[in-house]
C-alpha cells in the first residue's frame, strides 16, 4: 500500500469546498484553510454580507481562527491555501501573522495584492499562485457581481432620523464635536 502525501491541490481543494459554502450563503465565492504540519486547523469562506462587514474576507476569518487554535497570534509555521489571490488588506494582515506560505488558485488581476505591490508580505513569507487555477477561476466573483451598487447603501435625507447606534454621525448632524 503506497501513502501519498498531502498536496497543494488537496488542500486548495477543501478551500474550494469553503469557497461553495460561502456561494451558497450569497457570499461573494471565496474559501480559504490554514495548514500546519500537513494539519487542517483552520477553516473560512466570506461573511462580508452576513456580518455587513467589509473586512470579514475568508483569509481574515481562517487567520482568526488559526490563530485561536494555535494559541497565539502568530502562524509562522502555517500555510494559507485561498481560492483567490489575496487582496492588500488581506496581504497586510499576512506579514503581521508571518505565514510560512501562501497558496492561491486564481489570480485578481483587479484587487490582487501583487497588482499594488509585491512585497506586502513577510519577507520570510512564500507565494505560489495557480493551484488549481480554472477550478478557482470558475468560483471567482464576476465583473457583474463587483460593479453592482452596494447592497444596504444610505441616501441621507435632511432631517431624517440617524440609526441610534451610530454616536459619531450622530455628532457630526447636529454640530456637537
Amino acid at each position: 500500500m503506497e501513502i501519498k502525501p498531502l498536496t497543494h491541490e488537496h488542500f486548495m481543494k477543501l478551500a474550494l469546498k469553503e469557497a461553495q459554502r460561502a456561494y451558497e450563503q450569497d457570499e461573494v465565492p471565496v474559501g480559504a484553510v490554514v495548514v500546519c504540519n500537513n494539519q487542517v486547523i483552520a477553516r473560512a469562506h466570506n461573511l462580508t454580507e452576513k456580518l455587513n462587514d467589509v473586512t470579514a474576507h475568508a483569509e481574515m476569518q481562517a487567520f482568526t481562527a488559526a490563530a485561536d487554535f494555535l494559541g497565539g497570534k502568530y502562524l509562522n509555521e502555517c500555510t494559507l491555501y485561498v481560492t483567490l489571490e489575496p487582496c492588500v488588506m488581506c496581504a497586510g494582515a499576512a506579514f503581521w501573522t508571518q505565514l510560512s506560505k501562501i497558496v492561491f488558485g486564481a489570480f485578481d488581476e483587479k484587487r490582487g495584492f501583487k497588482r499594488v505591490n509585491t512585497n506586502l508580505l513577510h519577507p520570510k513569507t512564500e507565494c505560489l499562485g495557480g493551484i488549481l487555477e480554472e477550478e478557482c477561476t470558475q468560483r471567482r466573483p464576476s465583473p457583474a457581481v463587483r460593479s453592482s451598487p452596494l447592497r444596504g447603501a444610505c441616501t441621507w435625507r435632511k432631517n431624517a432620523p440617524l440609526p441610534s447606534g451610530n454616536a459619531r454621525a450622530r455628532r457630526s448632524a447636529t454640530g456637537t464635536p
